[in-house]
């Protein structure tokens, strides 16, 4: 019994419109139909290939901010769960992550946050290095103490959608629409470009990053930013991490470490900092590790990637794991909307007509964060 088999059909005879297929609006199709609504699902490419498949399927706990985002991911990590118990194609793994520390300025970014009244709640244990190789024996490099974080799992981003969409056809009350690009909206209705109008009780509208036109307009003056992230993919890895990885850097850009880091780690060499650049290192189930990534602002137009960062990135992944680490086979850029992470919001929501509602700006947190953001959407 999983909690999407306890929901009130509320939705029942009710049609609802969710216009775009990442995370965000195949979450929102899904909750919608637990809730009994027929959905139409509407998307501009044939499948989705902005942020949600570009990125480690990381389900991140650990880094999240203390209160009501803690809270949001913690309950993200049961429904995630819940959703693999009927579609284990999503490749759902409880494996957490290790943060491996190799400074005394670390440790103590590390020790605060240990220090801190919800890090049982993270599932937060510092490991000697010891204790690291015997949770992760496959790490052969160079490091002094791993904090570990149970609460921390995984999905296959490559695959999951799919596997989603797949179980939603399933149910007879799931539609599909690919090569349907979003041109307009009115109450209750949103119209793409071949002239359909898809009316609804409610529409949603979660669209991601990729815009142009109609939509380009609908969020040009909102509290959104661009950000973007480059990452690369290795041949098969001829051990097995059993957690997902990070190094020290990566205390600098999440918030539940940001303040301490900024405050006691050293400045990053300056093409690191220019590129914001972290490790995270998850194995897919095909044996490649996917690993990575910066958050530099988008800057429009920018439509190439620079290797340089990615060499930085590749060093930092093989002093933690070693000279074992196999060969880049390939790698890759994206782009996802994050709001003002000057200001005090999780993400970004606003109606923009009678029945549509607009839903993005997870920005890095999308991932791990939007099943329960889509269940906040139908409370």
């Amino acid at each position: 019994m999983t909690v999407f088999d306890e929901l009130e059909q509320s939705l029942a005879g009710q049609r609802t419109v969710v216009v775009g297929a990442g995370i965000l609006g195949t979450t929102h199709a899904l909750f919608a139909l637990a809730r009994g609504a027929h959905v139409v699902h509407l998307e501009r490419d044939a499948t989705p290939r902005g942020a949600t498949v570009r990125n480690f399927g990381l389900i991140w706990v650990s880094g999240r901010a203390s209160g009501p985002e803690l809270a949001l991911a913690l309950r993200a990590r049961v429904l995630w769960e819940e959703m693999a118990a009927f579609v284990p194609e999503v490749g759902f793994r409880a494996n957490g992550s290790l943060t491996l520390i190799n400074s005394e300025e670390e440790l103590l970014v590390a020790r605060r946050a240990l220090a801190r009244s919800d890090a049982d709640a993270r599932g937060f244990e510092l490991l000697s290095h010891t204790e690291v190789l015997r949770r992760n024996p496959a790490l052969k490099g160079s490091f002094e103490v791993g904090l570990f974080c149970g609460r921390d799992a995984a999905v296959e981003s490559r695959v999951a959608l799919g596997a989603l969409r797949h179980w939603m056809t399933g149910t007879g009350r799931y539609q599909y629409l690919a090569g349907r690009e979003l041109v307009g909206v009115s109450d209750y209705e949103a119209i793409d470009h071949r002239g359909d109008h898809h009316r609804a009780d409610h529409v949603w509208l979660c669209v991601g990053a990729t815009l142009s036109g109609f939509c380009a307009e609908l969020f040009e003056h909102e509290p959104l930013r661009r950000v973007r992230l480059n990452m690369a993919e290795t041949e098969p890895f001829e051990s097995t991490l059993t957690t997902s990885i990070a190094n020290g850097d990566s205390f600098r850009y999440y918030p539940n470490f940001r303040d301490d880091a900024t405050a006691l780690l050293k400045e990053q060499e300056t093409l690191a900092q220019r590129y914001a650049i972290q490790l995270l290192c998850q194995q897919r189930l095909h044996g490649g590790l996917t690993i990575g990534d910066t958050h530099e602002v988008d800057e429009p137009g920018l439509f190439e990637t620079a290797d340089r960062p990615m060499d930085l990135i590749v060093e930092a992944a093989r002093l933690l794991i070693g000279d074992h680490l196999p060969a880049i086979e390939r790698r890759w850029s994206g782009v996802y909307h994050q709001v003002d992470p000057a200001g005090s919001e999780i993400y970004f929501r606003k109606g923009v007509a009678a029945g549509v509602t607009a839903v993005t700006g997870a920005g890095g947190r999308g991932m791990t964060l939007s099943p329960a953001i889509a269940e906040e959407s139908y409370q």
